[in-house]
């Protein structure tokens, strides 16, 4: 590779890493504020239509499969493909472990007897419904179920998409949607990662169109025409649960009733993933523009970015430091404080790892 394509491939980097650091501000952001009473609905979940706060995570899965697609073709041009395959499947199963020392099981057992009589059975159907389905885990899943397909082409990786997507929405209408509603699970539960998928593989789609190196211009033009087509084709799939849906970032109307088209990250619906994916999309190509075409560089969005699951994992601990005299009916000033204290020390603590060169990898 010349000096020029060296150039190119950084400079491509670093929209990532400053797209990856945006998303994590805006983690830290809503993760935050969200449980607060006079914070803007548009900074929490409400797992009945499409939020700001729901478009972080899918932001995480779209980064994560820009970067499985590069890191995987790298690999498997160089060292062939046992591998590539082993060194995804080392990375997700460390991904796994450390999602159950962060998220735990559900439930619990006082005693050895009650443990007895729990049995196997019983401890695999009730540790394994909730707690531990969360982001570390379902980036693990997702990216080793998109594994037979994350180096091969465009078609196979769409079609790849569609069929987890389907197979998600039939599973959801025989039994699944009613069992994540009611339990509830978290960012769609043990079968989310057939949804996740859609995010991850649209992430591996975007590097495609930046690594071709067509002209600067086409690149843009073609991810913000993809991204239009995938959040209109998201919104169209939730008005099949009554037309016309509401506009995503706007609540539905009182007594709208969740079904199998209804945009929530609770459930992980097709129609939610499909418009995050297509939103993840603009945003990047936002930092394309912003980073390839123009130098523009946020200290704050490097920091986190090259860092980012140091700030996952560090940031709900800064919060459980701040929050006990924060009650949750605080006036919005008072919130603002309290934030501003958790995001600077969140964000000093990911620095001092940054000038120190230590980078959590896995």
């Amino acid at each position: 590779m010349n000096a020029l394509k060296v150039e190119q491939a950084q400079a491509r980097l670093v929209s990532l890493d400053q797209f990856r650091g945006y998303t994590v501000a805006g983690m830290l952001l809503v993760n935050f504020l969200g449980g607060y009473h006079e914070v803007a609905p548009i900074l929490k979940h409400h797992n009945t239509y499409c939020s700001y706060a729901d478009t972080i995570m899918p932001q995480f899965f779209f980064a994560v499969g820009f970067a499985y697609r590069l890191t995987f073709l790298r690999r498997l041009r160089s060292a062939g493909v046992g591998p590539a395959v082993s060194a995804v499947i080392r990375r997700n199963l460390g991904l796994l472990l450390l999602g159950f020392v962060v998220y735990h099981l559900d439930g619990a057992v006082s005693s050895f007897s009650e443990l007895r009589e729990l049995g196997v059975r019983g401890f695999f159907a009730q540790a394994f419904q909730r707690e531990l389905f969360q982001t570390l885990v379902h980036i693990a899943l997702t990216a080793v179920w998109i594994l037979p397909v994350i180096a091969l082409g465009t078609g196979p990786r769409v079609l790849f998409m569609i069929a987890s997507a389907a197979l998600h929405l039939w599973l959801s209408q025989r039994f699944y949607l009613e069992h994540a509603w009611t339990l509830p699970v978290i960012d769609g539960g043990p079968l989310g990662f057939l949804t996740w998928t859609i995010p991850m593989i649209v992430g591996s789609l975007a590097y495609d169109a930046v690594a071709q190196r067509p002209p600067a211009g086409a690149v843009v033009s073609r991810l913000f025409g993809w991204s239009i087509v995938l959040m209109g084709l998201g919104y169209g799939l939730s008005c099949l649960g009554g037309f016309p849906a509401s506009l995503p970032f706007f609540p539905p109307p009182e007594g709208h009733v969740v079904d199998l088209w209804t945009m929530s990250q609770r459930t992980g619906s097709t129609s939610y993933q499909t418009f995050a994916a297509g939103f993840s999309l603009a945003v990047f190509a936002c930092f394309v523009v912003l980073c390839d075409w123009g130098s523009q560089r946020v200290g704050l969005f490097r920091t986190f970015g090259s860092n980012a699951l140091a700030a996952y994992l560090i940031h709900p601990v800064v919060a459980e430091a701040v929050t006990p005299y924060l009650p949750k009916d605080s006036p919005l000033w008072f919130v603002q404080l309290g934030f501003l204290l958790y995001f600077a020390i969140s964000y000093l603590l990911v620095r001092y790892l940054e000038k120190r060169e230590i980078y959590l990898r896995l």
